[in-house]
């Protein structure tokens, strides 16, 4: 078996495309997924398969269709990935300590489904010189960086997904470093 978390894409959000998290478990308990966990409103899920990542992505995204009657996007990480992401984040690294806080606050994570082309991650790097914010696409994830606020920002799921021609969803960068913790864990 594999600890694997899913991602959904824009469940919960603004009162729209509700799933409460005790019929997501329940639901994922049904396609045979063992040690269930969720994590906050947004559709983060942690659970144990002997399935592939596509395999699992496809049954979870049929699932909900069948269940709620809407598509939701479905990214999946491994443990080792999630560590690694958190490992790996190229602003904490780059940033002086100077205000962590801050700087945390700031930081964002895009999944994606999958590594975009090279001439896809081209197109998206035309943006930086329009914008405060930064971001950096290492394989299948953007490290984002935001001045501001990130719902301010120009760096949007739509956005990443219209020019990497690639499904998309974000998560704030402490709830990041939860979903880390709690896929080390032993539960």
């Amino acid at each position: 078996m594999q600890k694997y978390i899913s991602i959904l894409r824009g469940i919960n959000v603004g009162g729209k495309r509700k799933i409460l998290m005790s019929d997501l478990k329940e639901l994922y308990q049904s396609l045979g997924f063992e040690n269930v966990q969720t994590y906050i409103q947004s559709g983060n899920v942690i659970f144990n398969s002997s399935l592939d990542k596509n395999e699992i992505s496809i049954q979870i995204e049929k699932a909900v269709f069948e269940k709620y009657g809407f598509e939701v996007p479905v990214i999946i990480r491994t443990k080792e990935e999630l560590q690694n992401i958190q490992s790996s984040n190229p602003f904490i690294e780059s940033k002086e300590n100077r205000n962590k806080e801050k700087i945390i606050n700031n930081l964002h994570l895009t999944f994606l489904e999958e590594v975009p082309t090279t001439q896809n991650i081209e197109k998206t790097k035309e943006i930086e010189a329009k914008t405060d914010d930064k971001f950096e696409i290492v394989e299948n994830n953007i490290f984002i960086f935001c001045e501001g606020k990130y719902h301010t920002s120009k760096l949007t799921n739509n956005f990443f997904e219209k020019k990497l021609k690639t499904k998309a969803t974000t998560r704030n960068w402490k709830t990041i470093e939860k979903l880390t913790e709690l896929m080390i864990s032993d539960k």
